[in-house]
């Protein structure tokens, strides 16, 4: 119970901006290393560089760049020489994510601010006036437009804790539901894997809980194929909302409520005082967590034990140790 119950992360792919990994592709000739991604994620997954700049045919270092004009189709130009970049970016980006279907990615990581890379606010310029983040990169939104349902993330907003375990956490979640495909299985298969990821889904969203365990129900009525596109789709739709302290409480209380018979006293008060003390955010998630935890291994209850709620990612990342 106390280590990630996965096996895929060893060869779990990420697409990561190039010069986050170190490597000097930047329009200055630099790079913009980070540490975060390659000294700890990089135990666990392999990258996948890419430079759209790169690429696509630019130099390194090259004339830095801007977005101009419209935010919903901006326009990728050079900033002295006001060379219009735009189609031979968008040209490279069209090709390159068809190659990326190959790849099997379980999600990507974007450089912030960037004119093709940033995923989040990236500034656009209009003629006269102030530049308004209201923008995407333009081979971040062509990759978040190919690939609808894989996680995605800035390195900059991964600074934030609630941000970090989101995103990592539906990045495993991915790569299992990748493995489960790619067995091959039937709907035996996909209601265990719905029965494991029960209480993550129920910690996300209530409402896709239940639309989701209606769905696996009436499972047989429904062509295979479509049955797992409407699975991922949902499945993927709920890890994306935020498991936030009230939902893990409610979750808590959920897993509570299979000792009720079991605990003493003694064991019921402290419990409630530590989901209590979580709730107030007094202690991180990981407190109430590992208290369950040794319950589920002492009382013996196997269901509990298979719940990819308790263990969703490697406990070396420490990421329920700050939310």
């Amino acid at each position: 119970m106390d280590s990630y119950q996965g096996n895929r992360e060893s060869t779990m792919t990420i697409g990561v901006s190039a010069c986050l990994l170190g490597q000097k592709v930047r329009y200055d000739g630099g790079h913009k290393h980070d540490s975060y991604i390659t000294d700890t994620l990089g135990r666990f997954f392999r990258f996948l560089p890419l430079c759209p700049e790169v690429e696509c045919g630019m130099t390194a270092p090259r004339e830095p760049m801007r977005l101009e004009g419209d935010p919903a189709s901006p326009r990728l130009v050079t900033n002295k020489s006001r060379t219009d970049m735009t189609q031979q970016m968008l040209s490279y980006c069209d090709r390159r994510v068809r190659e990326l279907e190959a790849e099997d990615l379980c999600g990507f990581i974007f450089k912030k601010d960037s004119p093709s890379s940033g995923l989040y606010r990236v500034k656009v310029y209009a003629p006269g006036a102030m530049p308004t983040r209201s923008g995407s990169g333009l081979f971040a939104a062509t990759v978040a437009r190919h690939f609808p349902l894989l996680p995605l993330e800035e390195e900059g907003r991964l600074n934030d804790p609630s941000l970090r375990e989101n995103f990592i956490e539906r990045v495993f979640a991915y790569g299992r539901w990748k493995d489960l495909l790619g067995t091959g299985g039937g709907l035996g298969d996909l209601l265990g894997f719905h029965t494991r990821h029960k209480l993550q889904i129920m910690a996300h969203s209530t409402a896709l809980y239940r639309e989701l365990g209606t769905l696996v129900a009436h499972g047989r009525e429904l062509p295979w194929q479509e049955l797992v596109q409407r699975y991922e789709a949902m499945f993927m739709k709920a890890l994306a909302l935020h498991a936030t302290i009230a939902k893990n409480c409610n979750v808590l209380q959920h897993i509570m409520g299979y000792f009720k018979k079991d605990l003493s006293r003694e064991e019921k008060e402290e419990l409630l005082e530590v989901i209590d003390q979580y709730r107030n955010r007094l202690v991180p998630l990981v407190v109430p967590l590992t208290l369950l935890k040794h319950y589920v291994a002492k009382y013996g209850r196997e269901y509990l034990g298979q719940q990819y709620y308790l263990s969703p990612h490697p406990s070396e990342l420490m990421l329920r140790n700050h939310v």
